[in-house]
């Protein structure tokens, strides 16, 4: 078994290797779209808010890039991209409440 400092090490190099290029040894998650993802479904960003129970502050801040979406919003985000009224219909059927 490894002991702690092994681990950190191990990971000190596999950042070094990032940072020099080598992506093999990282996970990298492609930045998402939000803004381009909200602009297909032609809504505000309040009614884009409104319509999938998203916090309003949340958009902006994903639209502004000071936050990225989590791994469950991103498949949220993924499957309006695919189909918004599929999704729009889901979350009615669901009969969620309404976010303050």
């Amino acid at each position: 078994m490894a002991t702690a400092f092994e681990k950190i090490a191990a990971g000190l190099e596999d950042a070094i290797a990032f940072v020099e290029g080598d992506t093999t040894r990282a996970r990298v998650v492609a930045p998402l779209d939000v803004k381009r993802v909200r602009a297909a479904t032609k809504k505000t960003q309040a009614d884009f808010a409104t319509a999938y129970h998203l916090p309003i502050g949340t958009v902006r801040d994903w639209e502004q890039n000071r936050r990225q979406p989590d791994a469950p919003a991103r498949v949220l985000l993924s499957m309006i991209a695919a189909d918004p009224h599929a999704v729009e219909s889901l979350i009615a059927k669901a009969d969620l409440p309404t976010l303050p």
